[in-house]
């Protein structure tokens, strides 16, 4: 099935590709596909050696469609989710989604640059129409880019943005996701003593 991150966004007006082509040409990498469209379902970015970085589908929110399962699927998923705060705006907000784009990782996603590039397109996806994100076995971020529900494995570790809601406002800090005593604040929606905002 791959490894997929999406651009969740309630613009229903695809990003064009042209915008795609500049973010990966900075890296010398190329986007395959009807450039000239403005309606699109797939493009395709290589590196320069012409391995396959990612494959980026622009799935439109309807009755029926995929990116309707997919929100089903999501909003299943995060029903048991904290900090609730989070996964009640969460609720809220995949309701708005008319827009889906799906950056599913390829091999050439772990060559020279790889990582880059995805991020590069991805970026402009989400700097064009705006957003959240949404990564398998991570979970999502609010429109800022900080992650607000705990879907980490067990063994995740390391430094990561995240934002509790308070009073409506989200509170950003930078936890360390293998303290157990951070994960339970955060849980509890609440910002982790001694973490840096």
């Amino acid at each position: 099935m791959g490894y997929y991150i999406r651009v969740l966004t309630p613009k229903p007006t695809p990003v064009s590709p042209v915008l795609l082509q500049k973010a990966a040409e900075a890296y010398g990498a190329t986007v395959v596909g009807d450039l000239g469209s403005s309606a699109w379902d797939q493009l395709v970015v290589a590196n320069e050696a012409g391995e396959e970085v990612c494959a980026v589908e622009c799935n439109v929110v309807s009755p029926g469609s995929l990116a309707a399962e997919e929100i089903e699927e999501f909003l299943a998923e995060i029903a048991d989710c904290l900090p609730s705060s989070g996964a009640s705006w969460l609720r809220t907000y995949l309701a708005t989604v008319r827009t889906i784009y799906a950056f599913q990782v390829l091999d050439g996603t772990y060559s020279e640059n790889g990582w880059e590039i995805l991020g590069s397109v991805q970026e402009t996806v989400r700097s064009s129409v705006g957003g959240i994100v949404q990564a398998d076995n991570e979970g999502f971020s609010n429109e800022e880019g900080d992650h607000i529900l705990w879907q980490f494995s067990d063994g995740a570790s390391g430094d990561w943005r995240m934002a509790v809601l308070k009073d409506g406002l989200w509170q950003r800090f930078k936890m360390d996701l293998g303290n157990e005593m951070h994960r339970l604040a955060f849980k509890n929606g609440e910002i982790p003593e001694g973490t840096e905002r």
